[in-house]
């Protein structure tokens, strides 16, 4: 698993074979910045944590968090991504000690591409704080109640069917019920899918499966691959796949430069503000989503998942079947669906769509995250309809953070901010909104004018 290669005459190592004087993989070599960078292709992949550098390149192929996030580390110090991502780095460790291949000369500088040194140690010391005050530690019982409301929506939703009948006004009732319980499944999902990337937190990852399969008819590994990308490179091309439009849209103001220059036109771009409302919030839920769970699941072969999934069509369907039959329980499913897409896409892409958007640059863990998202005001609404992800920066900050604590953090993240000249971006909901159609109406100018123009 680890480094290998082929000693030379002497009794130094090569330069790059991770071989150590004495002919074994331990780590005993050293490397430069330069050496570490060149590997950072998928068949040759080494990354740093705190000086130690690593070969991962087989390895990755079995990463828990899946490849892709692992992978686009390669080349990188990824120290600030492992702490952020794993709930008892300690733990994590002894998997990475087969891996060992070197560490950093002496004369290197801890932090890579010319990373602000200060700031690095600014946001650790500020994470010791966080960790030391207990921030990171989940209270069951707020989640336990969390759930309890979820379910109460479904059970209330399916009760008024049985009390008074499927007229129009109860069924529109129901399905708004069962949209809400859905949206806030998801919500609670996400809470559970970051608090369970240790393995080490069985409960967590249970619920999980639970919640995601169950509750909402979704894959618990495809969400983790997926969204753990989108933490660890956020609004990145090629590597957070939350902006991977499918040349349906162009995004930010690169993209769109891009595709003007190369006459690329799979869409009238300048008016996708326009037709954003129709195959954004109605869609990527019920259809972009859905036939991505299920492919994944089939083509990975997670029976698991697949088995959890089919257990919330299966009770979908013994619940609601005596009163719509089969196809009125399709159409129910389908329209609910509707109803969560738009409450999932307006709440995720406010924070995120009108940010920066910009290929790999090799930003330090803060600077990257904050170019990347925004918050949206506190209030008890906010919180509630955006399941806290209204305060974006400090969930990416702090990816295993429960959210009942991110206002407690904010203040901290805030003051860091300021001292380091960081922009700390905070809106109204209703902004954050016409934030999302604006960006896209930008984006769109940017790509005419280059296609006309350049």
């Amino acid at each position: 698993m680890g480094g290998g290669g082929q000693q030379t005459e002497s009794s130094e190592p090569a330069k790059g074979d991770g071989v150590g004087p004495d002919g074994g993989r331990g780590g005993s070599a050293v490397y430069t910045w330069e050496e570490v960078q060149k590997h950072c292709h998928r068949s040759d992949q080494w990354l740093v944590i705190d000086r130690k550098v690593y070969n991962i390149t087989q390895w990755a192929k079995r990463h828990p968090g899946g490849i892709r996030v692992i992978s686009h580390f390669a080349g990188e110090d990824a120290t600030e991504a492992f702490v952020a991502f794993h709930l008892d780095p300690n733990f994590v460790r002894k998997f990475l000690k087969p891996l060992l291949i070197g560490e950093l000369a002496p004369t290197e500088p801890s932090q890579d591409h010319g990373k602000n040194a200060a700031l690095v140690q600014d946001f650790q010391a500020l994470r010791d704080r966080v960790e030391k005050e207990g921030l990171l530690r989940a209270r069951p019982l707020f989640f336990s109640l969390y759930l309890g409301h979820i379910l109460l929506l479904e059970a209330l939703a399916l009760g008024l069917l049985w009390v008074w009948g499927t007229s129009w006004s109860l069924t529109l009732l129901c399905s708004l019920m069962l949209a809400t319980s859905q949206a806030q499944a998801g919500w609670l999902q996400h809470d559970y899918g970051h608090l369970s990337v240790c393995k080490k937190s069985v409960w967590n990852h249970k619920l999980h499966k639970f919640v995601i399969g169950h509750l909402k008819g979704a894959s618990a590994n495809w969400w983790n691959h997926r969204h753990f990308q989108h933490h660890a490179k956020p609004n990145i091309f090629r590597k957070d796949p939350d902006i991977n439009s499918l040349h349906v849209f162009v995004l930010g103001d690169k993209q769109p430069v891009e595709y003007g220059i190369k006459k690329l036109k799979y869409m009238p771009y300048h008016h996708q503000h326009q037709y954003f409302f129709l195959i954004g919030p109605p869609l990527i839920v019920p259809v972009f989503f859905n036939i991505q769970i299920f492919r994944t699941m089939f083509s990975q072969r997670d029976w698991v998942d697949l088995a959890w999934a089919m257990s919330f069509y299966l009770r979908f369907f013994c619940c609601y079947y005596p009163f719509f039959g089969f196809f009125g329980s399709v159409a129910l499913i389908s329209f609910v669906r509707f109803l969560e897409s738009h409450w999932f896409v307006w709440v995720t892409q406010m924070s995120h769509l009108p940010m920066e958007m910009d290929h790999e640059r090799q930003q330090d863990w803060l600077t990257m995250q904050l170019s990347a998202t925004c918050n949206i005001e506190q209030s008890t609404f906010n919180d509630w309809f955006s399941g806290h992800l209204n305060f974006q920066i400090e969930h990416h900050l702090f990816p295993t953070m429960p959210r009942h604590n991110y206002h407690l953090v904010a203040p901290l993240v805030r003051a860091l901010c300021e001292k380091h000249g960081v922009p700390y971006q905070v809106k109204t909901l209703q902004k954050g909104m016409t934030d999302v159609v604006r960006s896209l109406k930008k984006s769109g100018d940017l790509w005419l004018d280059a296609y006309l123009h350049k």
